[in-house]
């Protein structure tokens, strides 16, 4: 049993269930300022408010179960891009306080400022999280210790720029869907609109992105050369990303947001499959990078942390599966309080 392999494949899992469920959530709070009085900020904050903290929980057990299962990749993405992770935490942190520090006065002025640094924190988070994605792609600077050597402004190229961008697109569609998935009248017709637009910036970067991909990352393209699986792949990501505007044409948000998601994950395992087998791929030294191989626990450790991993999943899956069931209905203005 390669154990490596199999933690590899438990990362990508986290990374798909953050990038799903507090993917919406970001989008919703760049869409936030759309909202044209205070009622329909409450109905956008109300939508998310039972479940936004728990989807984080997701990016915090990647980074445990990154620590654990590959210290050294860890170590190097953390020491290598500590301003860049410091960004993303004062956003994460800016979105919090904005969201539970909104309703504790009535002042006017206060909730436009925390309705701003709700939009702004979430704007920046996300596309910080796709320049990530955009450099893991193209591979960052490493020497033969496997430790970054470039600095911030290496980090802010062409292709990681448009992957950010791409992330934005795609969250902003993603939020506008379910915000149409849970509200009702007026509001959700109006929302009706955004998803086309926000649906069309996606298919444009997402276009403009895989022929950059294709030009300047030739590795990223090698697993559809001797993986069926990649074409397997990128055929549900078409599908998905196709069903999107045939199901809003019906009003079916509720299918939308599936493919929605399902979109999402294809994207997250094509990003896998490009990687494998490396964490932190090396540029121009591809022999320095990091790979799950180089940069992993002991066997043993792997072993323990498996066995973790199978007793607590199941736990961690019902909860959230419990969470959004009982928060399944829409949202509208009369059923808010306080």
């Amino acid at each position: 049993m390669d154990l490596n392999l199999i933690w590899f494949v438990l990362l990508g899992v986290l990374l798909a269930g953050y990038a799903v469920l507090d993917g919406f959530d970001l989008g919703v709070g760049m869409l936030h300022l759309l909202a044209r009085d205070d009622d329909e900020r409450r109905v956008f904050i109300a939508t998310i408010g039972p479940v936004w903290d728990g989807n984080e929980v997701w990016l915090v057990t990647f980074g445990g179960a990154l620590f654990a299962a590959f210290p050294e990749a860890y170590a190097t993405v953390f020491s290598g891009f500590y301003f860049v992770f410091m960004l993303v935490l004062l956003a994460l942190i800016g979105r919090a306080v904005s969201l539970d520090f909104r309703s504790k006065t009535e002042s006017p002025t206060w909730r436009a400022t925390c309705d701003v640094a709700f939009c702004v924190s979430s704007a920046l988070a996300t596309l910080l999280f796709g320049v990530g994605v955009g450099n893991a792609m193209v591979g960052v600077p490493l020497n033969s210790r496997g430790i970054y050597v470039g600095g911030f402004f290496n980090l802010l190229n062409v292709y990681s720029i448009a992957v950010g961008l791409l992330a934005v697109a795609m969250f902003l569609m993603h939020g506008a869907i379910f915000l149409h998935l849970k509200t009702t009248g007026a509001l959700q017709q109006r929302i009706y609109g955004w998803i086309w637009r926000t649906y069309g910036a996606f298919v444009v970067l997402f276009l403009a992105v895989t022929l950059l991909t294709w030009l300047t990352v030739p590795r990223a393209t090698a697993p559809f050369t001797h993986s069926p699986l990649a074409w397997l792949v990128a055929l549900v990501n078409f599908v998905a990303v196709v069903s999107i505007p045939l199901a809003m044409r019906r009003h079916w948000s509720g299918r939308a947001f599936v493919a929605s998601c399902l979109a999402v994950c294809a994207l997250v395992l094509l990003l896998g499959l490009a990687l494998f087998p490396n964490l932190v791929a090396s540029a121009p030294q591809p022999e320095n990078s990091l790979t799950i191989y180089n940069a992993a626990s002991s066997q043993k450790t792997l072993a323990i942390m498996l066995i973790i991993a199978v007793i607590g999943m199941p736990f961690v899956i019902a909860y959230t599966s419990i969470i959004y069931w009982v928060f399944r209905h829409r949202v509208t203005t009369g059923s808010l309080y306080g």
